[in-house]
């Protein structure tokens, strides 16, 4: 069973993209991030017309997140449990083929410190007890998404230039570790151990055409979903394609 993992900075400019993917990337689940648009904006016939199952938790502008499926999805929980105030689309989990999975939008949190530093943080905090409630079920759980953390230096190409952001924080990186720390594996890590594999390139100063990117993009895996691992890699062709999202598919192979 393969899940992808995609950031597509806007679904509707993304949308040919996105259609072709699952058309042709062999991917039986993909997840999605940063919608910047409503549920009922999001194109759904779209992927009906293919024969895909689309769950979403959009928000007008920013944000939002999508489970896409050649399967049945059984939702879960639509919003990160933990403070009613928060009306950010962050996350949405659901029952797929005997997996527990989540697609996850974490807080980008700069300019930092500050109030958006503070969010993201606040918001790592109640994704860790998410995440805990789940790895004590015993079941195969995938949180996938956009955690907008850089874990280690190998993940960034210029580490010193990233040492004040957000992203790169050590309060962010522990906070990071921390999920790991519960029991949860970085797949892409379990399979590539000493090699990089960029994520997200800006598109500015010409960071795509000069490698110069960062993994943000992740796979955490409970034991029981870590036993099933086949494989974990990074797709960059659709980086490269014109009026491309500044972010590229992760790929996660699992075992039935």
């Amino acid at each position: 069973m393969r899940v992808a993992s995609w950031n597509v900075n806007s679904i509707k400019a993304r949308l040919d993209h996105v259609v072709d993917y699952c058309n042709n990337a062999s991917a039986d689940v993909l997840l999605l991030q940063e919608l910047k648009t409503t549920d009922d904006n999001f194109p759904m016939q779209s992927f009906a017309d293919i024969g895909w199952n689309v769950v979403s938790h959009g928000q007008k502008t920013y944000n939002g997140v999508a489970i896409l499926s050649k399967h049945d999805i059984e939702v879960t929980q639509i919003g990160l449990p933990g403070d009613d105030t928060d009306e950010q689309a962050r996350y949405i989990e659901a029952n797929i083929n005997e997996l527990r999975i989540a697609s996850i939008y974490l807080p980008n949190g700069n300019p930092c410190p500050g109030p958006k530093y503070d969010y993201k943080l606040a918001w790592m905090d109640r994704l860790y007890k998410r995440a805990e409630y789940l790895i004590n079920l015993e079941i195969p759980v995938v949180l996938a998404g956009d955690f907008n953390v850089i874990p280690q230096p190998i993940d960034c190409y210029d580490a010193k230039a990233w040492q004040d952001d957000a992203l790169f924080r050590q309060e962010t990186r522990s906070k990071f570790f921390s999920l790991c720390n519960l029991g949860y594996t970085d797949a892409l890590r379990q399979i590539h151990p000493t090699s990089a594999h960029y994520t997200f390139w800006d598109y500015q100063r010409g960071a795509w055409q000069k490698d110069n990117g960062i993994r943000i993009d992740h796979f955490l895996l409970s034991p029981e979903a870590t036993n099933k691992l086949l494989n974990c890699q990074v797709d960059k062709n659709p980086r490269g394609l014109e009026r491309a999202s500044d972010h590229t598919p992760v790929l996660c192979d699992l075992s039935e």
